[in-house]
């Protein structure tokens, strides 16, 4: 019998990395930047939306947003209550989000002027980073109440991610932790990301973050329409 050889450099996410580069594709002719937000579940990564989406709208950079969730559309309903075009995956069991869904998700998206897709994966902090969906920016959120231990016991997401937000800052005073102390873990995996403290307690936490998301609109589309 003939025997072949298999070649085991194939990576085993060949297939949606491809997809994934035509997601890509289909998003820039949109002229839209798209964002995955990954964190655990709990982190806040629906109440960030909720807060910075109108921002960003008051800038003249409306947004939109895929939520993923294992089941309910629970999140798809606190976006869609703050008019943000909003559609709902559920996946059924699996632990994060894949670019065929992706795809299948945006064709139920009418895009107007919107300038910014925020994808909300499923709350996992190891799947999801290893799935490129298309987009332009991972984001790692992580909440003050998970410990600041967490980047090292998943380091992918934080070595890969442009940008960190720490949430739930407001509740610091409470434990027995600071500031420094989770951004002294992170740096230990990323040195050169921006590190954003937000709270749903303070507002005006959330314009950096908005700056950034501007700041990369720019970098990639410049100003013309």
């Amino acid at each position: 019998m003939e025997t072949k050889d298999i070649n085991l450099n194939i990576p085993i996410l060949s297939k949606n990395v491809k997809e994934a580069e035509t997601n890509k594709k289909i998003f820039e002719s949109k002229r839209l930047l798209v964002i995955n937000l990954i964190s655990s579940p709990g982190s806040g990564k629906t109440t960030l939306l909720e807060n910075v989406a109108p921002m960003l709208n008051d800038f003249g950079y409306p947004s939109l947003v895929i939520e993923g969730d294992i089941a309910t559309t629970r999140d798809a309903e606190r976006i869609n209550k703050k008019n943000i075009k909003c559609v709902q995956i559920n996946t059924h069991g699996i632990c994060h989000l894949e670019s065929k869904m992706i795809r299948k998700a945006f064709e139920q998206l009418h895009v107007e002027n919107e300038k910014i897709l925020f994808i909300e994966n499923v709350g996992n902090l190891v799947c999801p980073a290893e799935f490129y969906l298309g987009e332009h920016e991972k984001v790692a959120i992580l909440s003050v109440t998970e410990g600041e231990d967490k980047p090292e016991k998943y380091p992918l997401l934080f070595k890969e991610s442009s940008c960190v937000l720490l949430t739930k800052v407001d509740l610091l005073p409470f434990l027995d932790l600071s500031k420094e102390d989770f951004i002294s873990e992170i740096r230990k995996l990323n040195n050169t990301s921006p590190i954003f403290l937000v709270s749903k307690k303070e507002k005006d936490s959330y314009y950096k973050f908005v700056e950034w998301l501007i700041q990369k609109y720019l970098s990639i589309f410049g100003e013309g329409q």
